[in-house]
């Protein structure tokens, strides 16, 4: 059975879990399943927030139906070859477990899919239409998860040399910037309840719980630059010792 496809009565089993808040490691022992089949079924299907056993299981049924009548793309990642000899069932597994993290982090599901498909791609840059090719959806949702993305910083827009189009880029310093970017949201919170405070009064009710939360994140912006700052000391010292 951990090979064979999940049935209706697994799926119930699934959303009943993540109800109760089990972990997948839990859920997929309940089933006796792999637990990368547990985090694949859950990432497809909506994310632990959404997940419905009778939706997941029409949307599974029509997709396998839709393979059936017609062949993926020859630009999928899952059927390309791969010049670095990768096996691509296990790159796919990859995607979907890493699009499924960074759902639980709060992404929505087709922004944590764009951001995985530029970290998984050897080039760490694709075009708005390169992105939909992959993906398999439409443009407007790939438009919304980049722009999502660009606000937070975690990839960067360039002009594709000799082309008219844009490419979205990601590269290590990715997370630094998106780090850097909470950090500042952080510091603009801390002044802006601060200053409410001053304007609920202080020693009033709800100017003391303003002014407490500004003193929260006044700290937390504050450690948040102050780590950024030594990963970065410590980042370029080991690219030093390691040319």
């Amino acid at each position: 059975m951990p090979g064979g496809r999940l049935t209706h009565d697994e799926r119930q089993e699934i959303a009943e879990g993540l109800r109760e808040g089990l972990s997948y490691t839990d859920i997929a022992g309940r089933l006796g399943r792999p637990i990368s089949t547990v985090t694949r079924e859950v990432a497809r299907n909506g994310g632990p927030t959404a997940y419905r056993a009778d939706m997941a299981h029409r949307a599974t049924t029509g997709r396998a139906r839709r393979r059936k009548q017609s062949p993926a793309p020859a630009t999928s990642p899952t059927t390309a070859s791969d010049t670095h000899g990768r096996d691509p069932e296990a790159v796919l597994e990859l995607e979907e477990q890493f699009s499924a993290m960074m759902v639980g982090t709060g992404l929505p599901r087709m922004t944590a899919r764009v951001l995985t498909c530029l970290y998984v791609t050897d080039e760490g840059s694709l075009t708005a239409t390169e992105l939909t090719q992959r993906l398999q959806v439409s443009p407007a949702s790939v438009s919304k998860a980049v722009g999502e993305l660009e606000q937070q910083e975690l990839i960067r827009r360039e002009r594709d040399t000799g082309r008219r189009r844009d490419r979205y880029v990601i590269d290590a310093d990715a997370w630094f910037r998106g780090w850097m970017a909470s950090a500042r949201q952080n510091a603009m919170l801390a002044d802006f309840t601060l200053r409410s405070a001053q304007v609920l009064g202080t020693t009033t009710p709800a100017g003391t719980r303003m002014q407490d939360m500004g003193h929260f994140f006044e700290h937390v912006g504050r450690t948040m630059i102050e780590a950024a700052e030594q990963w970065r000391q410590a980042d370029t010292a080991r690219r030093n010792t390691s040319d």
